[in-house]
């Protein structure tokens, strides 16, 4: 196979080709070291690539699949991890042992992380080669990825557009063929956002099913693990490689029983949640629309519902996500290298006494009870990911006015963060596509994500509708690139 050809195949067909001797570890880690300096680098992918750490990993996984091949042990039962060979890069905000992690931030030196946190621990064991650390915003903030210390992440479908945030270097990397997948996490839409920017599935795990130990708590129980993919396939697969608890979890979940196959009711909701009366383009509600009718198509039942309670009750998750910035270890001598953004939020932080913080946390677990009640009577509720499409970079930053960047934030994502402060699943898929004129007057084609949410531990639900959707209305043929 070329080199093409090899970095088109998801992370399932480049396993099982390395499986059959179709190619080895070390050629698909060449392939993806020269997309990574070539392509990589225009979307604004990694932050630092190790190849010294690649190879070594590649050249252990090629003697295993020898060895394996030797002894007349290759194939799906070989006892081999399931990813022996495939390139799956980390979020620069968890740490793989010994490689610098700065997590976008001017305000926080360089250091090599001491351990492999417990995700790179279980994406080692599954096999995959660690090419590099893909680009944050500062903290993972923002619903953007332009820091300081980094590259911009744009999605390759328009270069002038972001990749979103925060996991947009994983989902640039991903989207323009440098990896089959990449790690990152989810505090309030931040797989499902980028997922959206650049045509993939990002699922935002339930609440404990992906911990964060064993070095990590939960906190707020607001962010998550989770890996960006081109395939509902590849997301369930690495589910099952992330979904292991370590002891003392606060948390737990367990993957649900496969669905029956049973008639669901589905919600369709268009209204935003969080931002009342944020603007919805049209591409994006079609989107969700289309979605919906080709659900009924499927076999299921569609009901409009209304939004789940009142946008200023989301004031608790406002609360939770400034005292989490406020949490990040910055020394005070350092907190004006930070961005007027993360500086603002560490101030509204600081303002949230410990009664307030007590409050908020009470205030969301009475909301996802309010949310559990009003949607009893639907299994999934459908939406557009975001109210717009990809951002054009630098539009949503806001340096002279923070709290303007902020709310702009919250408009562009009205829907996410609900699924963050309930612990529900919900995935985001490419099923829709909008044309976009940029300020030089060209134009192209960009993808629209629709998200999917589910109960909390219907992960193995919501992943069986989307690959049906996946199978129904399938995008793998779509490739990235702007046209005129």
């Amino acid at each position: 196979m070329s080199a093409p050809e090899l970095l088109d195949l998801d992370a399932t067909a480049l396993a099982g080709a390395l499986r059959a001797g179709d190619v080895s570890p070390v050629e698909v880690l060449d392939a993806t070291l020269d997309a990574a300096a070539g392509v990589g680098a225009a979307v604004g992918a990694f932050t630092v690539l190790t190849p010294d750490l690649a190879r070594t990993q590649a050249l252990a996984a090629q003697d295993a699949l020898v060895a394996a091949r030797r002894d007349g042990r290759a194939g799906p039962h070989d006892g081999l991890p399931p990813f022996l060979g495939v390139p799956c890069p980390v979020k620069d905000l968890t740490m793989v042992e010994g490689v610098p992690m700065r997590a976008g931030s001017a305000a926080i030196d360089p250091f090599p992380a001491p351990y492999d946190d417990g995700v790179v621990t279980l994406l080692r064991r599954a096999g995959t080669v660690m090419v590099g650390k893909t680009s944050t915003p500062e903290l993972g903030l923002p619903c953007y990825t332009e820091p300081d210390v980094g590259p911009t992440a744009r999605t390759p479908w328009d270069l002038a557009r972001s990749a979103g945030g925060s996991s947009g270097g994983a989902a640039a990397a991903v989207a323009a063929r440098v990896v089959p997948v990449a790690h990152g996490s989810d505090g309030g839409g931040s797989l499902r956002i980028p997922a959206s920017a650049c045509g993939l599935v990002g699922l935002k795990p339930s609440r404990g099913l992906v911990s964060p130990g064993p070095y990590g708590v939960d906190g707020a129980g607001l962010a998550t693990h989770g890996v960006l993919t081109r395939s509902v396939r590849d997301t369930a697969a690495f589910l099952d490689v992330l979904a292991r608890p370590w002891p003392g979890d606060t948390f737990t979940a367990r993957l649900g029983a496969p669905p029956d196959g049973r008639r669901l009711r589905v919600g369709l909701l268009l209204e935003p949640v969080i931002a009342a009366g944020a603007p919805v383009h049209p591409a994006c509600a079609d989107a969700a629309r289309a979605a919906a009718e080709l659900l009924v198509r499927l076999g299921h039942d569609v009901v409009e519902i209304p939004p789940p309670f009142g946008a200023e009750r989301w004031d608790a998750f406002a609360a939770l996500w400034s005292v989490g910035a406020l949490q990040a270890p910055v020394p005070p001598e350092r907190e004006h290298l930070l961005v007027p953004l993360t500086r603002w939020l560490r101030e509204r932080g600081r303002a949230v006494s410990g009664l307030a913080y007590a409050t908020a946390l009470a205030g969301v677990q009475q909301l996802t009870r309010e949310v559990a009640a009003a949607w009893s009577g639907v299994d999934v509720v459908l939406s557009p990911t975001l109210a717009q499409p990809p951002a054009l970079v630098g539009s949503q930053r806001v340096d002279d006015d923070p709290a303007a960047d902020f709310a702009a934030q919250t408009a562009f994502t009205p829907w996410t963060s609900v699924w963050n402060l309930t612990g529900r699943p919900a995935v985001s898929l490419p099923l829709g596509e909008a044309r976009v004129t940029d300020p030089d007057g060209s134009s192209a084609t960009v993808p629209v994500g629709v998200m999917l949410g589910a109960d909390h531990g219907d992960d193995a639900l919501l992943l069986a509708l989307a690959a049906r959707l996946e199978e129904a209305a399938p995008w793998s043929r779509r490739r990235p690139g702007p046209s005129s």
